[in-house]
């Protein structure tokens, strides 16, 4: 049993601390020591507050704890450590059982809680924009086709002055039929078939078409971590996702050009919660930033929501294709926006073991 409570404790996706009598920290979890980025071996025996800097009068909180043997909500507070950036965070205070002089406290960052709400919604809001690609795009093409032609044929009768109308009526429907294929695509999107990758291959391969292409006036910057195990994901699609965040961050640039920096980096108390209740861990990340102007914050909420852009042009529908393919691969993505600076950053799952490698 102890090796379960163990594996129960280490598994948990939030920082968790177990205090004493004195507030002094007893034991960390590693989402926290990751939090605090300090080990677990050099914060045993130290007072809370002096690891933790937690913006809410919580001095008496422990002991109210203890004493009234209930647990304790606090939200919204900011929390940080060390020198590292405050994080807004829901806090709970609970007793230990068997332990009366003991509380965990157990911290969960609202971007993290915030962002995993999201993803639910846009997976769901993807599957309303599937429908209705389905339903519409067929119906749209056929009258579309139609109109062209119309316009085509009134063009060889008309003088060099009338032109200029049906030119107009022929680039709109293309447009427009351009758009519907678009919605068509989105809606196409086969079942990934997926298998163990190395996604530094892929992120390589989408970075050279960038720089022959739509990124060639940016500058590109790779911080890569060598040691990143293999994902579990169809090749074709997640390069699409890549291409189509690169191209983001290209156009955001705009033609003055700028910097993409592409990060792989390894966060073990990232962990998605499947249907079934089960955790699904998602330690593997990419990170796409650019230093554009960012989103416009009216609409950075909804960024991966079909049919919202930031682009004058725009068709909203790209960052909604790349949320879906994520979803597919039980994976998340998530942007953060300030002028001059946007992060896209996609969480992945590890592949399973072979049999060979569990032997």
């Amino acid at each position: 049993m102890s090796d379960l409570i163990n594996s129960v404790w280490a598994s948990l996706p939030v920082p968790a601390f177990l205090l004493g009598a004195d507030d002094n920290i007893v034991e960390v979890n590693p989402a926290a020591e990751q939090f605090l980025n300090t080990s677990a071996k050099s914060l045993r025996g130290a007072p809370v507050f002096d690891k933790l800097a937690i913006d809410a009068p919580l001095e008496g909180a422990f002991n109210r704890v203890r004493n009234d043997h209930s647990a304790l909500f606090i939200n919204n507070v900011d929390v940080s450590g060390g020198n590292s950036a405050p994080v807004q965070c829901n806090i709970q205070i609970a007793p230990m059982t068997g332990a009366t002089d003991h509380v965990l406290l157990l911290m969960e960052p609202r971007q993290l809680a915030d962002r995993l709400g999201r993803s639910h919604s846009v997976k769901s809001s993807a599957r309303s924009a599937i429908g209705m690609a389905e339903m519409l795009a067929h119906e749209i093409k056929n009258p579309l086709a139609g109109i062209t032609g119309a316009a085509q044929l009134l063009a060889m009768n008309l003088s060099q002055d009338d032109l200029e109308m049906t030119d107009l009526i022929v680039a709109e429907s293309r447009r427009i039929v351009s758009l519907l294929e678009q919605v068509e695509q989105f809606g196409n999107i086969r079942p990934p078939e997926r298998r163990a990758i190395n996604m530094h291959d892929l992120l390589d391969r989408a970075r050279k078409s960038a720089r022959v292409g739509f990124a060639a006036n940016m500058r590109i910057v790779e911080e890569f971590d060598p040691s990143l195990p293999a994902t579990f994901v169809d090749g074709d699609q997640l390069l699409q996702v890549f291409l189509n965040l690169l191209k983001n961050a290209a156009e955001a640039a705009g033609e003055g050009g700028g910097t993409i920096r592409i990060r792989t980096f390894y966060d073990l108390s990232l962990r998605l919660r499947r249907k079934d209740g089960s955790g699904n861990p998602l330690p593997l990340q990419v990170e796409i930033i650019d230093d554009g102007p960012g989103l416009p914050p009216e609409i950075a909420a909804d960024i991966f929501e079909p049919f919202v852009s930031g682009r004058e042009n725009g068709t909203g529908l790209g960052l909604a294709l790349v949320s879906k393919i994520i979803s597919e691969h039980d994976g998340w993505i998530t942007v953060d926006s300030v002028p001059g600076r946007t992060v896209f950053r996609i969480s992945l799952p590890v592949a399973p073991k072979t049999p060979t490698e569990e032997n």
